[in-house]
């Protein structure tokens, strides 16, 4: 059941791509190519260490490993550090793979070292979830107006926004933001998007009727009319976008749960990481070791999917994982194992999809400086949380 299901999404991943004109799909192929070339991978280190070694002192000191740590934790959909507890522990986690927890500086090959790895592990993740590079010209969305769709997806939508008093100007700005890719239109929640399209489409319009209440019938015809000017203003500023689908639907904690010499190394990999007294460890770092085991179980790290944290969450509150209690290595590897037991089990009965549709202004710039090869890496141009639109 499981697998078909995830089938299913790489089967409507696959539509997607099919339909859109001049996309690029990132599969994490040009990062694998960087990291194997050890001589390209090699200028690209002393590029990036020269960026970040502010005192040429021929180390990296833990303040400036700082925003290597911040464009990491950006580049695998962590919320801003500061902004969620379990988020900060990760970074600590990310910084520690750098220093080892004792280290006051490292050196330019551990530097490297550990780029490497984590680079490797974002290809990895960008071969199983690739990410879509879309650009929005206008023409999809001219033939989802044309086509026998519009009529009744608009009728749904227009009983979705109408309040009994709406004006058509209201009606038409909340049903513009239910559209999306595959409709053609770039996300209306970006603000470029709402002041180069949007807004000067609605100002086309004739304002006489904008702000009298509505019918379904007098919104079907004016909102025609409002989308065949966002369809021609698109074809003069067409709107690149990085699109993403994934399913979690517990299948990868599945395949762990039923190959224990598999299990048992990542377990014993997990409990080697976490800090420990006395041969014990606090129960909070029982979230860190569930989340450095994310990509080896299919599920975002924690703070990209807020329905995937939801169901981590109570998995935690029922095991009693988070008391604030010390634990040793047998009672983390069983707590750990419980939770992954649990989470299975909910997504396996209620997968949860999500979809993100970023828009990469241009240039195509990326947010870190760090960390994208080049050409620059999409797997850093997204907006972190998921399930935007």
């Amino acid at each position: 059941m499981a697998s078909g299901k995830m089938e299913n999404g790489q089967q409507q991943q696959q539509e997607v791509r099919r339909r859109r004109n001049g996309e690029v799909v990132v599969d994490g192929s040009e990062i694998l190519q960087l990291v194997e070339n050890k001589e390209a991978f090699g200028k690209f280190v002393e590029q990036k260490f020269r960026l970040l070694d502010a005192d040429g002192d021929g180390r990296l000191s833990v303040r400036e490993l700082q925003p290597a740590v911040a464009d990491i934790g950006a580049a695998i959909g962590l919320p801003a550090r500061g902004s969620s507890a379990q988020a900060d522990h990760i970074y600590s986690e990310v910084l520690n793979e750098f220093t080892k927890g004792k280290k006051e500086s490292v050196s330019k090959s551990e530097f490297q070292r550990v780029l490497s790895d984590i680079l490797l592990g974002m290809a990895a993740g960008l071969k199983r979830d690739p990410i879509v590079i879309l650009r929005i010209n206008g023409e999809d969305l001219n033939e989802f107006v044309e086509s026998p769709r519009y009529e009744p997806e608009m009728a749904a939508i227009f009983s979705q926004v109408e309040s009994g008093n709406s004006t058509l100007q209201q009606c038409m700005l909340a049903a513009i933001r239910q559209l999306t890719v595959d409709h053609g239109m770039p996300p209306a929640s970006d603000s470029w998007v709402m002041e180069n399209i949007i807004e000067p489409a609605l100002q086309e319009l004739h304002g006489d009727n904008l702000e009298q209440p509505v019918t379904q019938e007098v919104f079907f015809q004016e909102f025609r009319k409002f989308l065949a000017i966002v369809t021609q203003r698109l074809q003069g500023h067409p709107v690149i976008v990085a699109h993403t689908e994934n399913t979690f639907d517990g299948n990868g904690i599945k395949k762990l749960l039923s190959n224990k010499l598999e299990l048992d190394k990542l377990l014993d990999c997990v409990w080697r990481g976490v800090p420990k007294e006395k041969d014990r460890t606090a129960k909070q770092y029982i979230r860190v070791a569930f989340d450095r085991m994310a990509d080896s179980i299919n599920l975002p790290p924690y703070g990209a999917v807020e329905q995937v944290d939801a169901v981590v969450d109570e998995a935690f509150k029922m095991a009693k994982a988070e008391d604030g209690k010390a634990v040793d290595e047998t009672e983390f590897k069983k707590l750990l194992t419980e939770i992954l037991g649990a989470v299975m089990l909910q997504l396996d009965g209620n997968p949860i999809s999500v979809s993100t549709n970023s828009v990469l202004h241009e240039p195509m710039s990326t947010s870190s400086t760090l960390l994208s090869p080049s050409p620059p890496s999409p797997m850093m141009l997204g907006n972190g949380k998921l399930g935007d639109q």
